[in-house]
C-alpha cells in the first residue's frame, strides 16, 4: 500500500514540476522576446538556447524520471 501511494505522490510531483518549468520556460521566452530587437540577436539567443536546452533537457527528464 505505500509503494503504491508514493508511486501516486512521486507522478504527482513530476507532472507538477513539469507544468511549473513548462510555464516558467514560456514566459521567459516571452519576456526575451520583448527585448531582442534584431533578427541576427534572435538567431544568436535562439541558438545558443537550443544548445542549452539540448544538454539541460535530458538531464531535468533524467532527475524526474521520464
Amino acid at each position: 500500500m505505500a509503494a503504491i501511494l508514493a508511486e501516486l505522490l512521486f507522478d504527482l510531483v513530476k507532472s507538477l514540476v513539469g507544468s511549473w518549468l513548462r510555464q516558467a520556460a514560456v514566459a521567459i521566452c516571452a519576456w526575451l522576446d520583448t527585448k531582442i530587437h534584431g533578427r541576427a540577436a534572435r538567431f544568436v539567443v535562439g541558438g545558443v538556447l537550443g544548445i542549452a536546452a539540448y544538454f539541460l533537457i535530458p538531464v531535468v527528464a533524467g532527475l524526474l524520471g521520464l
